[in-house]
């Protein structure tokens, strides 16, 4: 006669409580699988409430970063407070995301990059946290990642306006309309992107777009932040060859050591601005430090300028001798993108014992002109703004002209690297 001691439970009990049989466990000690394309079941928040919570914990880690730095800048006015370093935080928040204010100056709406993209990780991350908490993870739907995307960026809607309201109340002129819209589309777009792969709607696109779209939307992508990169280099380069006239500027605050900090950090939210307006200037377009002005490789035309620190890596005239090597950056960039391209195509040509022909080639190393043009006419259009009324009030470079110029000189990199690499590789070995 068989005993069941408290350690020792039934069969037929353990095995009911394990969910032994199609779906649960074969044995004592093995876990139930989850269900294919979603989370385990669970008891879930409300969609509303999981993407309220989403947004407002992105808004809040990326406004208080804000808060913290304005707060140092203030100090070297020997005005910081705290309820003036919490307004301004949210004064300059809505600047991130590209909203203007309108002071007594003129308009501000020169975006500091640095915060635009931490506001858009945060969201990234918003759009992660919702899909998972409405059980949409690997579902494979873009209904629910959209409907995820969505519910995140209301919510982020409504916190904009609030944002709006708050600083208008006795700041800056804020349009809570412009506030709602902008917030509204920024929140949607950046929870996408994490909503898309969390739910495998990125691995979805990815496996119906034609193989000749992936490839050039690839290397289109490599050559812009080939690029990008190459603009980051040569504006630290510059930046740090006018290091003294930096460092006169900082000085001439006058403040402490915060402020100095303060001043330093600002400066440093706007360094993506001027990569962006560096590669702009590798491309030949240039960008403008007011009304009237131009910085290119031709030509820098510019006039009294604000005590900027990084404003003083400025050229101070047109290249010439080794300088003009700079004009061969954007073409080179797009060279080595055609040329990882094609590497990569004749090794996967190779590997199938197949010859490489030239028009899979060809046409990605084409595409690859305006996906990298698209990629820097964004970048310039975000990185551009007023910084007041007057002289100042145009600031960067002219998208049109820096996507145009992109997308004819990558074009014609890539398809010339690819061309060389296809024509100096050997032939795949026939079988």
């Amino acid at each position: 006669m068989s005993s069941v001691t408290p350690d020792q439970p039934s069969r037929p009990a353990a095995e009911a409580g394990t969910g032994a049989g199609p779906g649960g466990r074969n044995g004592p000690g093995r876990r139930v699988p989850a269900p294919r394309g979603g989370d385990a079941p669970r008891s879930r928040a409300p969609l509303a409430v999981a993407a309220g919570v989403a947004a407002g914990w992105a808004a809040v880690t990326s406004w208080l970063p804000v808060v913290v730095v304005l707060w140092l800048f203030q100090a070297s006015e020997d005005a910081a407070s705290l309820i003036g370093a919490l307004r301004a935080g949210l004064a300059g928040w809505l600047l991130g995301h590209g909203v203007p204010l309108e002071t007594g100056a003129g308009p501000l709406g020169l975006a500091p990059l640095a915060l635009t993209a931490l506001a858009v990780w945060r969201l990234t991350r918003a759009g992660v946290h919702t899909s998972r908490a409405m059980g949409a993870r690997g579902s494979r739907s873009p209904r629910r990642a959209l409907v995820a995307a969505g519910a995140v960026g209301g919510a982020y809607a409504l916190l904009g306006v609030l944002a709006a309201v708050l600083v208008g109340a006795g700041g800056p002129e804020v349009s809570p309309v412009r506030a709602g819209v902008t917030f509204a589309l920024v929140g949607t777009l950046a929870a996408l992107i994490g909503a898309a792969r969390t739910t495998g709607v990125s691995g979805l696109l990815a496996e119906r777009a034609p193989a000749a779209l992936r490839d050039g939307v690839r290397t289109g992508l490599v050559a812009g932040l080939v690029l990008l990169g190459a603009g980051a280099g040569a504006a630290g380069l510059a930046v740090a060859t006018g290091g003294g006239d930096a460092a006169d500027m900082i000085g001439a605050y006058r403040t402490g050591v915060a402020g100095q900090a303060g001043i330093t950090l600002v400066s440093l939210a706007y360094a993506p601005n001027a990569t962006v307006w560096s590669s702009s200037y590798l491309l030949g377009p240039g960008f403008a430090v007011g009304t009237d002005t131009a910085v290119r490789t031709s030509e820098v035309s510019v006039g009294a300028l604000p005590a900027v620190p990084l404003l003083a890596g400025l050229p101070r005239g047109p290249v010439d001798g080794l300088g003009a090597g700079l004009l061969a950056v954007p073409v080179l960039a797009g060279m080595a993108a055609g040329w990882l391209l094609a590497r990569r195509l004749v090794r996967l040509a190779a590997d199938g014992r197949e010859p490489m022909r030239w028009a899979p080639l060809l046409g990605p190393a084409a595409l690859a002109g305006p996906v990298a043009g698209l990629l820097l006419g964004v970048a310039a259009a975000a990185s551009a703004g007023p910084l007041g009324g007057g002289r100042l009030a145009e600031v960067g470079p002219v998208a049109w002209q820096v996507a145009a110029v992109a997308t004819a000189v990558i074009g014609a990199g890539a398809l010339l690297g690819a061309a060389a690499t296809r024509a100096l590789s050997r032939p795949a070995a026939r079988p």
